[in-house]
């Protein structure tokens, strides 16, 4: 199969890396990282065992040409992007499986590619981009795939056979969005409170004024503080409460899953919060402002997810203020 990966930061990198070890075609779309991958490869460190794999590099769309699968590993922040990456990598035919994080990619997706032609892959894996061309694979990497608006087809269940042959556990969902649900259940409170706890604790009080207090916490160090696991548990329960008056009856027990795996990732920084220590825009917007938006217009105020909004907003507002 012929696979491009656009994005190939961690995400993009490390599964990109495991499909061309199973002896699939794979082409990265690369730009910083364009000289060090032609040359040396893609190097992955993981306690599963470490490997080398050499995928074909180009910098430009036009240089890969359509595809029998497009995978997508961009930040959200980047789907602007997408009119001039997408359609020089697709044909009717193409797969297109975006593995972003938050609610509205796959609608933006829609824009510029048929609906029908869109998937989306959930990955649930701890992953770091240490430098260009390695990546170091801490813990999980499992993969939940489903078709954007539509039941499972017999492609979606030969893709996830593919991710499978490659290694990668995968599984075929039969509602995409509920799946998305799911995955904010921790995404949002772990991303989500990483970064604000360089705010303090003081940034959940209204009346403390939301500055950089101290460097951002660790997903350990979240779970073993009470007053912070007290907040992930809050917003846990807010997401559920949300997706549950949207129609996806989300099941308590996530509370205690999320928590029993964020224990063996031991102290590991998610993407959003390295995003913000570079000082990188942050996937404000499909991460927390759009499950936040979606909750209010199904009627569940979510005060702590509003609180979290509010704070990261300043912040982000901080590291990267507006010009007048």
């Amino acid at each position: 199969m012929k696979i491009a990966v656009i994005g190939c930061g961690a995400v993009g990198s490390f599964y990109g890396a495991r499909l061309c070890r199973a002896g699939h075609e794979v082409h990265f779309l690369l730009r910083s990282d364009y000289e060090i991958v032609k040359r040396q490869g893609v190097f992955v460190r993981s306690r599963e065992g470490d490997f080398h794999v050499h995928p074909r590099a180009a910098r430009q769309p036009e240089e890969i040409g359509p595809a029998d699968l497009l995978l997508i590993g961009l930040k959200s922040t980047a789907n602007d992007q997408f009119p001039s990456l997408v359609p020089p990598l697709t044909r009717p035919g193409t797969a297109v499986v975006t593995l972003q994080n938050g609610l509205g990619n796959e609608e933006a997706l829609a824009e510029v590619v048929s609906p029908g032609q869109i998937l989306g892959g959930l990955c649930f894996v701890c992953l770091n981009r240490v430098e260009p061309g390695l990546i170091d694979h801490i813990d999980h990497g499992a993969v939940v795939v489903g078709e954007f608006g539509r039941p499972p087809e017999p492609r979606t269940h030969d893709i996830a056979s593919m991710f499978r042959d490659a290694g990668v556990p995968c599984q075929v969902r039969d509602n995409l969005a509920h799946a998305h649900w799911e995955k904010l259940t921790w995404n949002i409170p772990f991303n989500g409170l990483g970064i604000a706890s360089a705010a303090g604790k003081e940034s959940f009080i209204a009346d403390q004024e939301t500055a950089l207090r101290s460097p951002c916490l660790t997903t350990d160090k979240l779970i073993d503080d009470p007053d912070w696991a007290r907040l992930v548990r809050d917003l846990i329960r807010e997401v559920i409460a949300a997706a549950r008056a949207l129609g996806f009856n989300l099941d308590d027990k996530l509370e205690e899953v999320q928590f029993a795996r964020t224990r063996t990732m031991g102290a590991y920084k998610p993407s959003t919060l390295i995003d913000f220590e570079r000082g990188q825009p942050l996937e404000l917007n499909s991460l927390f402002l759009e499950p936040l938006r979606q909750a209010r217009r199904s009627g569940v105020k979510a005060p702590i997810l509003t609180k979290l909004c509010e704070v990261l907003q300043k912040l982000e507002e901080r590291s990267h203020p507006r010009k007048r």
